[in-house]
């Protein structure tokens, strides 16, 4: 993970997603998904063209099912966004550039 794209964990969950009023992006991933790592660098690209407009976390299922069950995760990669602490939309799939672009640009408004 680069300096843009932060894990998180279980732990800090709270902290770093819930208790965050802007717009948080969430990778959920996992080490041997194929398609986690296609969309990885395109996830840390956004990252750092959207610096401070969107705060971009990734999640291990694997180290962390828990969140990964409450959100009912079924399928990864997952990017999850969240505002406020609450989840305001999902993309499911690895998923080209410029589909991850466009979505930034209408949850920012």
């Amino acid at each position: 993970m680069g300096d843009t794209v932060k894990a998180v964990t279980s732990a800090d969950w709270e902290s770093q997603v819930n208790k965050d009023p802007g717009l948080v992006m969430v990778d959920f991933w996992a080490t041997w998904c194929g398609p986690c790592r296609m969309v990885a660098p395109v996830v840390e690209k956004l990252a750092g063209e959207y610096v401070g407009r969107v705060k971009v976390m990734k999640l291990n299922t694997d180290e962390n099912p828990d969140i990964a069950s409450k959100y009912g995760i079924q399928g990864i990669p997952t990017l999850m966004f969240f505002k406020e602490g609450k989840k305001i939309d999902q993309i499911v799939g690895a998923v080209p550039e410029a589909t991850l672009r466009a979505k930034f640009d209408t949850l920012l408004g």
